[in-house]
């Protein structure tokens, strides 16, 4: 099973929302096979407080002008790891340091990666370690 579409199409205003205010890493990992609560996981980061709060504002207001409203809102007032939970898709926008920390991409590297068009591919943990293995410098 895989993630619905209009899951991936959530994700997708949610990542380029993420990335009109400069989010940093942006990634939507298909995490269907692995829970059944959710199908796509958007995540994101921001080097402090303030830009975490706007890279927020904006998902919401772009996935609201689509139609979608959160069902959980939780983070926003600390701006360190704000999660919106839109059931089809969780947000997790988060502080540098809490990314670097909690390293969310590496928890769930058996997830695939879900391309957004005009989002740059990040290297996710899973193809760092795969090159580390065979010796292949980056």
């Amino acid at each position: 099973m895989t993630a619905s579409t209009e899951a991936i199409e959530m994700a997708t205003v949610a990542a380029l929302a993420a990335d009109d205010k400069l989010a940093t890493d942006v990634v939507v990992l298909d995490v269907s096979e692995q829970l059944v609560i959710t199908d796509c996981f958007v995540i994101a980061s921001a080097p402090n407080e303030r830009q975490v709060n706007a890279i927020v504002d904006n998902i919401e207001d772009k996935l609201r002008e689509a139609g979608h409203k959160p069902v959980r809102r939780e983070g926003t007032r600390e701006g360190r790891w704000a999660l919106l939970d839109y059931v089809d898709i969780v947000v997790h926008v988060q502080h540098n340091d809490e990314r670097n920390f909690y390293a969310l991409e590496r928890l769930w590297r058996d997830c695939p990666a879900v391309p957004v068009e005009g989002i740059a591919a990040v290297p996710t943990p899973a193809a760092d370690d795969d090159a580390q293995e065979q010796g292949i410098d980056e």
